[in-house]
């Protein structure tokens, strides 16, 4: 079986690979190392084109989020994204002609993607699930909390000023991974709120098998 967990940044894709993995005994991947290695094999005249987010990316999320809007920051992450298609194939292909269970998380698992490799390995075989916020005030308050390491929010922001940016970024890509999902008919979960349980019933709903395209 190959579990697909998708969905903006900061939305606990990450901590809900770890959680199923333990609980299944099963390795997991982040597609961020699928795209990094994609990328080193891209001609560099054409990372502007299949990278934008990573072009874009500034000295500090302050310049980043004052110099583009959301609109454009959330095409650059669905544009580069799609880079990585390819990668998570190979991936979910190398893992089933094994037998062997697989996790791959990431914003680049989108539910296009997830349909796709349904049709094409069997419905049996594939599990998706999406991760989303809506609540702008829910996720500063949130972010000042964060004990995470190394957060990118935190660590390449001065200025509070930024995270409302950011924030509503994270928002209006979750509408567009909500509508996706909801045009293949796959589970979306709203972790604003109670996100240890929100977890513990995202992992329940892959176990028993929602999420199948």
């Amino acid at each position: 079986m190959i579990y697909l967990i998708g969905g903006p940044p900061k939305c606990g894709k990450t901590t809900l690979a770890k959680s199923l993995g333990g609980h299944l005994g099963v390795s997991w991947i982040s597609a961020d190392t699928l795209q990094n290695i994609v990328k080193m094999n891209a001609s560099k005249e054409d990372h502007p084109k299949l990278f934008p987010s990573s072009h874009h990316r500034t000295s500090s999320n302050d310049e980043r989020f004052s110099k583009y809007d959301t609109k454009t920051l959330v095409s650059d992450y669905i544009i580069q994204g799609k880079t990585s298609y390819p990668a998570i194939e190979m991936i979910v292909e190398t893992y089933l002609t094994d037998e062997d269970d697989f996790i791959v998380e990431g914003y680049q698992v989108t539910p296009i993607l997830a349909d796709k490799l349904s049709k094409k390995f069997g419905k049996e075989n594939i599990r998706a699930i999406f991760l989303v916020k809506h609540n702008v005030a829910k996720f500063i308050e949130d972010i000042r909390k964060t004990s995470t390491p190394n957060d990118w929010v935190v660590r390449r922001t001065k200025d509070e000023a930024t995270f409302p940016k950011i924030a509503k970024m994270i928002v209006e890509y979750s509408d567009y991974f909500e509508q996706e999902s909801k045009r293949y008919n796959l589970p979306v979960f709203q972790m604003d709120h109670n996100f240890e349980n929100q977890i513990n019933e995202a992992v329940k709903a892959l176990k028993c098998g929602l999420g199948s395209p």
